[in-house]
């Protein structure tokens, strides 16, 4: 049987829960999230008409009090044990150290533990912190000794119990991993601009399959969200990979038919070529479809997006309030890789997307630790979406106008299928191109076509048979015009 510890993602990675009247040790340095976690557990166990104790011998009352009332949870119903000094040792004719290693014995600090368990008889315990403990044992056997005893104890009542440590003697010290029944650790990093990052893992759970690795988590009013590692094996659907067609002729021939259900469509290409609008144009037919459709939002204001697309008779904010589109604005300084990860999970499996947009991975590759992670993240996210039946379009904005192109991350063969959008220079102009140059899923048309933007949106003219080097933007005239505007269709 499993204690559940009411926190948000934490049992799927802990695979159910803290195993009942068992010792657990949850480790990380100061502020890494620790006292919240106790706090929601205790919190948890009293809503389930469980007794819970949280001893402290670091923080007081009031204080756990007011730290809890700032996530909105009430303590209600768990007794608080403060082991704190007794007042008359800090009196100032006692010359007293304000250290609280100085003021109790070892053997009297374990008698007023035990003596509160007595009173309370609780079925979930916390005692915040080890490190008062281990100050007081002042060698590594006598701790673990005492350690021990406090484990046997505990076992005995059938008591589940949380031990705080916050590593101030140093992360090498394994001293209690060997004891508890399993071990979680909290790390918080700081990343060069943006807001602090939070991540946990389990060290150890013994007789436990759980959710190895990193997983992403955050300090909100209400306690910790984790957000479990995705695992896309584990998640498989049945669904019907029919071919999505989109308005434009010439596009559908451009790829072939137009884009399997449960592929992913990875577009390319440089500032200013149409990227997002393109993308727009497969959210817009999706929802003539009846189907819903959202779009994650970096690099662009979502009131200019959707004015930008109401000039090309895409009505963005229509969509959204019949709920047939999620728009959801994206902050790369602010966002973790999981919790992205969660708000693309929750589209699809709450509200039922069935097209989902990322514009652009630029932005989501600034909230990443590194690129090599980034591919990974992808791989993953891409799997899990195509396993959903969902149909996936990526943008990456490249580098330079015209010419040779370098993409700041290269995922090419991550996507099912690639669009390549280009600038060149014809006739005195500066032009647009379109290619497919990657399909895994069928056939598609191997040429080049020019597209304008207007207030139709993009419009796409016949293949540029009679030019050469169009993608690397300098091309080369072969004969008769045949582009948009100047005597082409």
């Amino acid at each position: 049987m499993d204690d559940k510890t009411g926190i948000s993602g934490l049992d799927n990675v802990l695979g159910g829960g803290f195993a009942h009247g068992r010792l657990f040790l949850v480790e990380g340095s100061p502020g890494a999230g620790k006292t919240t976690i106790a706090t929601q557990f205790l919190v948890a166990g009293a809503a389930a008409g469980e007794r819970c104790l949280y001893i402290t011998l670091s923080e007081t009352e009031e204080e756990l009090r007011a730290g809890a009332a700032s996530h909105g949870l009430a303590l209600d119903g768990i007794d608080i044990y403060e082991l704190l000094p007794p007042e008359n040792l800090l009196d100032e004719e006692q010359q007293q150290s304000l250290l609280y290693s100085s003021d109790l014995e070892l053997g009297e600090t374990t008698k007023r533990i035990f003596e509160a368990f007595e009173r309370t008889k609780p079925d979930r315990v916390v005692l915040d912190s080890l490190s008062e403990i281990r100050l007081l044992a002042q060698s590594s056997l006598r701790y673990r000794r005492q350690i021990l005893a406090l484990k046997h104890y505990f076992a005995a009542q059938k008591a589940t119990v949380v031990m705080l440590d916050d590593l101030t003697s140093g992360e090498n010290d394994k001293t209690v991993h060997s004891i508890a029944h399993a071990v979680l650790r909290l790390d918080e990093f700081t990343p060069e601009y943006g807001a602090e990052r939070r991540r946990l893992r389990v060290l150890k759970y013994r007789g436990r399959r759980v959710r190895g690795g990193h997983h992403d988590f955050k300090i909100v009013t209400g306690g910790v969200r984790v957000y479990p590692r995705l695992v896309s094996a584990e998640h498989k659907t049945e669904f019907t990979r029919d071919v999505l067609s989109t308005d434009s002729g010439e596009l559908n021939a451009l790829l072939g038919g137009g884009v399997d259900r449960g592929s992913n469509v990875l577009v390319l290409g440089p500032a200013g070529t149409g990227k997002s609008l393109l993308t727009l144009t497969f959210v817009k037919t999706a929802v003539e479809r009846g189907e819903a459709a959202s779009m994650f939002i970096f690099d662009e204001e979502i009131g200019l997006l959707t004015q930008r697309a109401l000039g090309l008779g895409i009505d963005l904010q229509g969509m959204v309030d019949t709920g047939q589109l999620l728009l959801e604005p994206v902050d790369a300084a602010e966002l973790t890789p999981g919790e992205f990860i969660a708000r693309v999970r929750r589209c699809v499996e709450m509200k039922r997307a069935r097209t989902v947009v990322i514009d652009s991975l630029n932005g989501y590759r600034a909230a990443m630790p590194g690129e090599q992670a980034l591919e990974l993240h992808m791989h993953e996210l891409l799997q899990f979406l195509n396993r959903q039946g969902v149909t996936t379009f990526l943008t990456v904005a490249q580098h330079g106008l015209v010419g040779d192109m370098q993409s700041p991350v290269d995922i090419t063969y991550l996507a099912d299928s690639v669009i390549l959008l280009r600038y060149f220079e014809a006739l005195g102009r500066v032009r647009r191109a379109m290619s497919v140059v990657k399909k895994r899923t069928g056939m598609h048309e191997e040429t080049i076509r020019e597209y304008v933007i207007d207030g139709r949106g993009i419009t796409l003219g016949a293949p540029l048979i009679e030019f050469q080097g169009v993608l690397r933007g300098a091309p080369t005239y072969v004969g008769k015009v045949s582009l948009l505007g100047e005597g082409g269709p």
